[in-house]
């Protein structure tokens, strides 16, 4: 039976959709994010599957040569959004950003597959996006895998999709900023500074951009060069179940060269993950790969190593240890910062507050290991926030307010596809 939830979450989707593609919120994000449309495609999914595999299929219309997906895909121009595409002059067409994120969309084809009524009429869609998701991925192993650990190494904090978590403030402290100039922000028109990054955050992001912009959005030089590189335990999760999904598409096409292929990503990402792990602090950490340093950090993208798949007695443990710990600590899970960690913000962005599309994978990777009370946990939590609040960008873990923009399309998608189920 559908509720009223389910119908503003049908609403919205629709609402923020812009023919082929869905915008995040139409005020504060007027364009195509990459992996925002993963999740998006989940939702429509629930009452709409042409739609839905539509979504990813836009989105690789601006892939570029070398498998790379970017970010940002500016179908039309506006004038108010800054960076804009004269920015980031990448000389694409359609415009598009110069860096990427978390490659969600190989999970996500695998997932509207599985659901796919009529198999003989999605398969030559799965067909002619396989190739499009291998190049990609292949992309991250040749450009962004310099230890050759199967890591990804992040060159922008947006790439990882948790912008301003404290993870990235001391390699960042690096970054040249003096040449950044005047620039006028749209999210902090739109949204309150408290909930958003700060002026520092925002001038080393731009200058980040200015760099690669520099090199002619040159991926191989970027990767070498960059001043910000640093090893996302939130990526290099994600693209290892990625790789999994993508090698289940694989055997299902009967393309065993490119499923021989997958299973040496997946190898290599298997057995170089544990330098992610940080003894002392007992966690899956993102690791600046200029200076060596761990984060230090436990954030919610620590645990997705159950999402990815890996799998080791000791750590699971320890990580379980850790979600229980952060569960006494706030009332909601999974908050985007140890709660316990003197930086934690409950409502700014990345330093605290809950996403629906983390708790999502969180909680998949949890039932998939068998921690089937945990996920549900987390669903629940997630469940709870949206009917207490709405559809936000995300949720105070501590009172349930919802931060950041509202009638969020990844949110409605997320409550559509999981969190309204039982």
């Amino acid at each position: 039976m559908e509720t009223e939830l389910d119908r503003r979450a049908r609403e919205i989707l629709e609402g923020n959709d812009r023919g082929g593609y869905t915008v995040p919120n139409g005020r504060v994000y007027p364009f195509q994010w990459n992996w925002d449309s993963a999740f998006v495609a989940l939702g429509f999914a629930s009452f709409d599957q042409d739609r839905a595999w539509r979504e990813i299929e836009t989105l690789f219309q601006a892939q570029w040569a070398d498998g790379f997906l970017p970010h940002i895909v500016f179908w039309r121009d506006d004038a108010g959004y800054f960076p804009g595409p004269a920015v980031w002059a990448t000389g694409r067409t359609p415009p598009t950003s110069g860096i990427t994120q978390p490659p969600v969309a190989a999970s996500v084809i695998r997932s509207l597959w599985a659901r796919a009524k009529d198999k003989k009429a999605f398969r030559p869609r799965l067909e002619a996006l396989f190739p499009k998701l291998l190049a990609w991925h292949r992309w991250f192993a040749q450009v962004r895998d310099p230890l050759g650990k199967g890591l990804v190494v992040a060159t922008h904090p947006w790439e990882t999709g948790r912008d301003n978590s404290p993870e990235w403030d001391v390699p960042s402290r690096v970054i040249d900023t003096s040449q950044v100039g005047e620039y006028q922000r749209r999210d902090t028109t739109h949204l309150d500074q408290s909930v958003r990054p700060t002026k520092l955050e925002y001038d080393r992001y731009l200058a980040l951009v200015q760099f690669g912009r520099g090199t002619g959005w040159d991926q191989q030089r970027i990767a070498r060069e960059n001043p910000f590189r640093v090893a996302d335990v939130g990526m290099t999760m994600i693209l290892l179940r990625a790789n999994r999904d993508l090698l289940a598409l694989a055997e299902e096409l009967g393309r065993k060269q490119e499923a021989d292929e997958l299973r040496k990503f997946i190898a290599r990402s298997e057995a170089g993950v544990g330098y992610l792990w940080d003894e002392q602090r007992q966690s899956y950490c993102s690791r600046d790969v200029i200076t060596g340093q761990s984060s230090g950090f436990v954030t919610s993208a620590s645990f997705l190593s159950f999402y990815a798949g890996v799998r080791h007695q000791t750590r699971d443990q320890k990580m379980l240890a850790q979600l229980e710990r952060i569960a006494g600590a706030a009332k909601y899970l999974m908050p985007s910062l140890d709660p316990e960690d003197p930086g934690f913000d409950s409502i700014r962005y990345w330093r605290g507050p809950v996403w629906a599309v983390v708790n999502y994978l969180i909680a998949t990777g949890l039932s998939d290991a068998g921690h089937t009370s945990w996920a549900h946990r987390v669903r629940r939590d997630t469940r709870a926030l949206i009917e207490g609040a709405g559809f936000f960008e995300s949720y105070c873990p501590i009172t349930g307010r919802g931060t950041g923009g509202g009638d969020f399309s990844w949110t409605a998608a997320m409550w559509l596809h999981w969190a309204r189920h039982e």
